[in-house]
């Protein structure tokens, strides 16, 4: 019984997450999150490049296509503190992209307030 409560009781809580089927990759370990393995099979996905402008954290993110067809997909950056909060005001937009076939582009944002320390990127498939 217990054990039917703990697996209805995952099952609502993905049935409210608001995080789609993707790949997340966090700054502070370059850990790469897997939520599609057919589009983590897909992309190539680099060590970001983390610099300051204007005492703003900017992050680049390169990644390359593995596969001959083009990929219509979508990327939004997520900002942290150094204690790992959510940083007011990162909740930026999904901002939509086409990977070519065995092509490279590097995804860069900049955090909107200097308080941001990491970041956390997710790429997902576009339905456009």
């Amino acid at each position: 019984m217990k054990q039917l409560f703990a697996l209805l009781f995952a099952l609502t809580l993905s049935a409210c997450s608001t995080t789609t089927s993707g790949i997340s990759i966090e700054s502070s370990n370059q850990s790469v999150v897997i939520g599609n393995s057919l589009l983590a099979s897909q992309l190539d996905i680099e060590k970001a490049i983390v610099s300051r402008v204007n005492g703003l954290l900017k992050a680049g993110v390169p990644v390359t296509s593995k596969v001959h067809s083009d990929l219509k997909l979508q990327y939004r950056f997520y900002w942290y503190d150094a204690q790992g909060l959510e940083v007011g005001g990162s909740d930026s937009p999904w901002r939509q992209f086409v990977l070519h076939g065995k092509d490279s582009m590097m995804l860069q944002a900049v955090a909107r307030k200097p308080q941001a320390a990491q970041y956390r990127i997710y790429i997902r498939e576009a339905d456009y």
